[in-house]
């Protein structure tokens, strides 16, 4: 979530939002994503806020595709997502979109600056799930940054081993939430809200992917060598398959 476009563009983007209609739909390895800009994703969003239960949203990742690649079961519960999100323009791009706005939105992550911007505005209480303490406290100190008044009201951490979901649900259900905000790894991300999507006393529940969080880790994954090369290889397996498979794949309309 790297800064670029200033708060005054996103609050404009904001307030224009009404006669929005969402696209049609881009299929990349299998897996459906929204075809739509920044302010008809917020638009969307902002009916979510009005709306129960909770509602759906994953921001997909090139690693994240690639991860839930050999995960069919998972695929198919994805499409009962609310809204699925291209997190990188590389996704993009292995649809064959072309636009440079679009691709320049989805790059500079302008769709989850102008929903922060919302959410601070408007004080919404959201709830922060990551993997480890160090990210918790990174991510926690990046929205206090730029975010300043966010009304942070939980943070957990969530595991594939030793996964007490029953007692963060509670722990949620006590805060009012109005928004979590999941940066876990792929299946883990979605396999959470998969099994406790019923169970979730908010209102949008949106899956960032773990490499979406503005923290420095290690390991080659989340380097810019690692994630160059990531790209590189997804970009690779692309052009593969749509020689091979080309029906899990469908450019935008």
């Amino acid at each position: 979530m790297k800064r670029g476009y200033p708060f005054a563009i996103i609050e404009k983007l904001v307030k224009t939002l009404a006669g929005e209609v969402m696209s049609d739909k881009i299929k990349v390895l299998d897996i459906d994503i929204d075809n739509c800009t920044a302010k008809e994703a917020m638009k969307e969003t902002m009916e979510y806020l009005k709306s129960e239960p909770v509602s759906v949203i994953e921001m997909v990742t090139v690693e994240g595709l690639m991860q839930m690649d050999e995960l069919p079961e998972l695929k198919e519960n994805m499409q009962e997502f609310d809204l699925v999100l291209a997190g990188d323009k590389t996704i993009l791009e292995a649809a064959d979109i072309t636009d440079r706005k679009f691709l320049q939105e989805t790059e500079g992550h302008l769709f989850l600056k102008m929903f922060m911007r919302y959410l601070h505005k408007n004080h919404k209480r959201i709830y922060l799930l990551v993997e480890t303490e160090e990210e918790g406290q990174e991510f926690y100190d990046y929205l206090q940054r730029y975010y300043s008044g966010l009304q942070i009201i939980g943070l957990a951490k969530v595991s594939a081993r030793n996964r007490a979901d029953d007692m963060l649900v509670n722990a949620i259900h006590g805060g009012e939430v109005d928004c979590i905000f999941a940066a876990l790894s792929a299946p883990l991300q979605e396999d959470f809200i998969m099994k406790n999507r019923s169970l979730l006393d908010a209102r949008v529940f949106i899956g960032l992917g773990k490499e979406s969080l503005p923290v420095k880790k290690a390991g080659l994954g989340q380097s810019r060598i690692g994630q160059f090369l990531i790209r590189r290889i997804f970009k690779k397996e692309i052009e593969k398959r749509k020689r091979s498979e080309p029906n899990q794949f469908s450019p935008a309309k």
